[in-house]
């Protein structure tokens, strides 16, 4: 598989998202973990570095089972994973706190679930308006200092904020939402970040499934799955936002590839310093997307997508936004 860099960073230029190996979309019980550790495994044989995670995914549950699936391979991979979602401090899951002691706590937990000694990329996940950047930069310093951490990144952070991060401890890469019905980064983020020499990890590379071309009515989602509360999946959103995946699947059907494959192929026309990580707990998902690294898109299909609509509605409900730094 091809790679990309994010910063000083070399991942291969798909990666592998565990967030839904928690249950993002499915309640507990209908999850099965030796199934997402089959996944895991079977990324890593096809030539995926790097696996992405965090400590707020179940709480928990993700970060021990990419530790479960890496053992023994710890060398084959970067791992990816995210603080500030937790407070450890007795607040719980679900509370914002990128304070200096917070992250030392939740950096040592991290490493335990993980089961190494060291994290590739260690995200703030949420910006903390609680706790200026400076602070939360200076303390992810320390732990690059201590070897305990390697690279810094933010998740869904704004223009101003990644600058001043920036200016007290390099950030390697920024993940934010980035796919062919969110392109809002194409103004202003992407340029800034590649000022800067800072690389981007797409997440929800395929619309939070509904570029798979598997999902044509929310009826079939269970009645705790959040992406019923999600704008684009509601009423006349959803039913305009299905004519992107129609001419997504078009296009993959002149090629002979799947939706999701069309979708991920033409995220990676879009740079080296951009690496997707499409999320999935089944080994014949990752098999489908790791093989999106050898498709190529003509001059016209890619003009076709390039002017795709862009998607009705929110990218999430009212409170989501409201966390999003902006």
């Amino acid at each position: 598989m091809k790679h990309a860099h994010l910063g000083d960073l070399d991942v291969s230029r798909i990666g592998l998202g565990a967030m839904t190996m928690a249950g993002t979309y499915t309640t507990e019980g209908a999850l099965d973990h030796s199934e997402s550790i089959r996944t895991i495994q079977r990324a890593l044989d096809l030539g995926v570095t790097h696996i992405d995670t965090a400590e707020i995914y179940g709480p928990y549950l993700s970060e021990k089972i990419v530790g479960d699936a890496i053992k023994n391979r710890r060398d084959e991979v970067k791992i990816a994973t995210k603080f500030g979602l937790v407070s450890h401090a007795g607040g719980g899951p679900g509370i914002t706190d990128s304070s200096a002691a917070n992250i030392r706590a939740a950096v040592e937990g991290s490493l335990h679930r993980l089961g190494t000694d060291h994290i590739d990329l260690y995200y703030q996940h949420r910006v903390d308006r609680n706790t200026p950047i400076e602070e939360t930069a200076d303390a992810v310093a320390e732990l690059i200092a201590e070897g305990k951490v390697l690279h810094f990144g933010l998740s869904e952070a704004s223009p101003d904020t990644i600058r001043r991060a920036h200016a007290v401890q390099p950030v390697s890469a920024l993940q934010t939402e980035y796919s062919l019905w969110t392109r809002d980064v194409e103004a202003e983020i992407l340029p800034l970040l590649r000022e800067l020499g800072i690389g981007f990890v797409p997440y929800s590379p395929l619309g939070h499934g509904l570029l798979t071309g598997q999902i044509r009515t929310v009826d079939d989602f269970a009645d705790d799955d959040w992406r019923k509360s999600n704008p684009r999946f509601i009423g006349e959103n959803f039913t305009r936002n299905l004519r992107i995946v129609d001419e997504v699947q078009a296009i993959g059907a002149e090629i002979g590839a799947t939706p999701a494959q069309t979708a991920l192929a033409w995220i990676l026309t879009r740079g080296d310093d951009i690496a997707p990580i499409p999320g999935t707990r089944r080994v014949t998902r990752v098999e489908e997307n790791t093989a999106a690294d050898s498709i190529e898109l003509s001059t016209d299909q890619l003009d076709r997508l390039d002017s795709l609509e862009p998607a009705a509605g929110e990218r999430h409900d009212g409170n989501n936004m409201a966390s999003i730094d902006r």
